[in-house]
């Protein structure tokens, strides 16, 4: 059984990898070519890819008797792969819920809390020597406690944020999903995502990606939204029309936003990076040593059951 693992890992991942499996590892960060798919489609039996690494319907209808049986993902998002096209052509699919949902939710508020309180623009400052010290009126934020926020997409990742709004900042939270969720604190929920956008001083974008949620945040929600709101975004980044977010900054109608992840990412517009009130970060949602570890384990949990003919524990 041959395994392709798309990216480097974790040096447990990788030594783990060695010892279970006959594993390739490749040795390059940026994501598989068309041509490097082919290859792994037709010459493993499991691939491990991950973002960036578009598994699209074009690209299984190159390899029309795929070697490979299964894409066991590394993320917990696989809107990189068309699942459709993938089982159609007789694989199965998988990914790692659950590791990242910690990790993520504080990118959530280190990026809510970032640009409330222009810490990054503060971080700046300082670093460029122009600080003249303190004084009472200087860089005045938004105070974030005890305000309002709302959620959109109260999946896991949704919910450990409004945990951690509500226990730890005493903040009121509403969120906008399909149906109502039974949850272990207070919570307003809103079906209307414009009526949620119009009552709330931050909004926190937490929604799977894909065709459903293209362009969810549109010019439309971005005018809803209160002139001293703030927008962060840690879910994929076509969740946002990118060029009406910018619009939107440039004429006032919203106060600030934090970005981990971009339309077109690994590109981001000129225009935002030379924005003051935009916090940018590169895509760092799950970027710690444990959470990478133990997606990459995860990962490797559903080969195993693969190999093992086991049930998968993964499945999509």
């Amino acid at each position: 059984m041959k395994l392709l693992i798309a990216r480097p890992m974790t040096e447990a991942v990788e030594a783990r990898a060695r010892a279970e499996f006959d594993v390739e590892l490749r040795e390059v960060t940026t994501p598989l070519t068309q041509s490097e798919m082919v290859r792994a489609l037709t010459e493993f039996d499991v691939v491990i890819p991950t973002l960036g690494d578009q598994f699209s319907a074009h690209i299984f209808a190159q390899t029309s008797e795929p070697r490979c049986k299964l894409l066991a993902n590394f993320g917990v998002g696989y809107n990189h792969i068309d699942v459709g096209a993938a089982q159609a052509a007789g694989l199965l699919v998988t990914n790692t819920p659950g590791a990242v949902t910690d990790a993520t939710a504080d990118i959530a508020m280190t990026l809510l809390l970032t640009t409330a309180r222009r810490a990054g623009e503060g971080e700046r400052l300082v670093r460029s020597g122009q600080w003249e010290g303190w004084h009472p009126t200087q860089m005045l934020g938004q105070h974030v406690t005890g305000k309002k926020v709302g959620i959109v997409g109260l999946g896991r990742i949704g919910q450990a944020i409004a945990r951690r709004c509500h226990f730890g900042f005493g903040m009121r939270i509403a969120y906008q999903s399909r149906s109502p969720k039974q949850v272990d604190f207070p919570a307003q929920y809103i079906p209307n995502l414009s009526a949620l956008a119009a009552t709330v001083d931050f909004l926190v974008v937490a929604v799977p990606g894909g065709a459903e949620t293209r362009h969810l945040i549109n010019a439309e929600m971005l005018e809803a939204m209160n002139p001293t709101g703030i927008l962060v975004n840690i879910a994929r980044g076509e969740v946002i029309d990118e060029s009406a977010l910018i619009s939107a900054l440039q004429a006032g109608q919203i106060a600030g936003a934090g970005l981990d992840v971009y339309e077109f990412e690994p590109r981001v517009p000129q225009t935002l990076r030379e924005m003051e009130n935009v916090t940018l970060l590169p895509h760092l949602g799950t970027a710690t040593e444990e959470v990478r570890t133990d997606m990459g384990h995860m990962a490797l949990d559903n080969v195993a059951a693969f190999v093992a003919g086991r049930s998968l524990p993964n499945p999509i």
